[in-house]
């Protein structure tokens, strides 16, 4: 295991700590799949996790934890996801690995937000990791349009569909200095599902991978 996957599987461990009885809202990516092996360990104190996608769902399963639909549960009291960038008010861009609408319906529906990251994942502004947006098909050449109107350079991620069965944009070159102003912004745009500012729903804490072991950082 190189160091910086040691620090993800650091920070998904320590977030063990915040799983309490009932179901939980699980994430997706890699640091993701480092809690959910994590989870495996304490699965009797839950009662089992509403997924945000569809290779956590198998990975849950796989565990041996039972995967529930959003609409049969209702609030959760906690959501653990990673992130690509979080700033230091935990607004983050997530989006990544093409589930951001599932991961911002979770995280919505969710009382608390603990995100994991190794320490390289903060930053000052946020912005340099392409922001994810996911459009439907025909308006994807549309939405480009208004992207390009706000500054960035998006690009098709070409051969890639979401599990909702839509496209994906990653724009490139943006500094977001008001992420929930540009969040709101983009939003509003016909055609876009959602975009992978999560600012009007930020991280509620944010758990860091380091060298020197686990650190939490609260807005």
């Amino acid at each position: 295991m190189n160091t910086q996957d040691a620090m993800k599987k650091q920070a998904a461990e320590a977030a063990l700590s915040y799983v309490e009885e009932g179901i939980i809202g699980v994430g997706t990516g890699s640091t993701v799949n480092h809690f959910i092996d994590a989870l495996a360990g304490i699965k009797g104190r839950i009662d089992g996790a509403v997924s945000s996608s569809v290779a956590s769902t198998e990975r849950l399963k796989g565990h041996g934890i039972p995967v529930y639909d959003l609409n049969a549960v209702g609030e959760l009291s906690l959501y653990v996801d990673g992130a690509d960038e979080s700033n230091a008010q935990l607004q983050l861009i997530k989006g990544g690995g093409g589930a951001l609408t599932r991961e911002k319906i979770v995280a919505a529906a969710s009382r608390q937000f603990v995100c994991i990251a190794d320490e390289s994942k903060l930053v000052r502004v946020l912005g340099a990791f392409p922001l994810p947006v996911e459009v439907i098909p025909m308006a994807r050449s549309y939405v480009a349009r208004e992207l390009v109107q706000l500054g960035g350079t998006p690009v098709w991620r070409e051969g890639f569909v979401t599990d909702n069965g839509n496209l994906i944009l990653d724009v490139q070159h943006l500094e977001i200095m008001e992420p929930a102003k540009l969040e709101q912004t983009i939003n509003n745009i016909a055609g876009v599902v959602t975009v992978g500012i999560f600012a009007l729903r930020p991280a509620d804490v944010l758990i860091l991978g380091t060298p020197g072991g686990p650190k939490t950082v609260r807005a």
